[in-house]
């Protein structure tokens, strides 16, 4: 049996359901909001994507290495200390005897002072290398010029604590 609805309950049923219709509809708009501002975010990123893709495939390009060539040698920085105002740790890597001391009388003659004279810790060293404090990288590239020392590079399996005033390591191999 049907009973009709009292004129308050009518009414209230009314307001919900345009509510629910209002509702439904700006869901909707909002939709379709994100849907028209998105695809205006994706064309800009894109527009990006494609202008920055554009630069890096016309940029210039670094000649490719063939086999054989020799690359270019990074720059040695100058020395910033005149040769009498550094001072080279001189250690023998040979094992010959006197080898060291003859090595710092060379180094000596050079201009250079001289640290102390000793052995390396290591005594079958094959080359002469030179070594170089941290900021003193011109002043062993011009050691290793001057003694015609072709491998030069940064303290190397020694602490900076080891080499006392010295500046520069000067190992002498076989």
């Amino acid at each position: 049996m049907d009973h009709p609805l009292a004129a308050p309950d009518a009414l209230i049923r009314l307001w919900r359901t345009a509510a629910f219709v209002a509702g439904s509809i700006a869901a909707l708009e909002l939709l379709l909001l994100l849907v028209i501002g998105g695809g205006a975010l994706v064309r800009t990123v894109s527009d990006r994507v494609q202008l920055a893709a554009t630069e890096h495939a016309l940029a210039p390009v670094a000649p490719l290495k063939r086999a054989g060539q020799k690359a270019k040698p990074a720059p040695v920085p100058d020395a910033k200390r005149p040769r009498s105002r550094t001072v080279v740790l001189v250690l023998n890597g040979n094992g010959r005897s006197g080898a060291a001391a003859s090595a710092a009388g060379r180094v000596q003659r050079r201009g250079y002072k001289i640290g102390a004279v000793g052995n390396a810790p290591r005594s079958d060293v094959t080359r002469s290398l030179v070594m170089f404090r941290p900021g003193f990288a011109g002043e062993g590239h011009r050691l290793a010029k001057d003694l015609h020392v072709k491998v030069v590079g940064p303290l190397d399996g020694m602490r900076i604590r080891d080499l006392g005033r010295a500046q520069v390591v000067f190992i002498l191999g076989a």
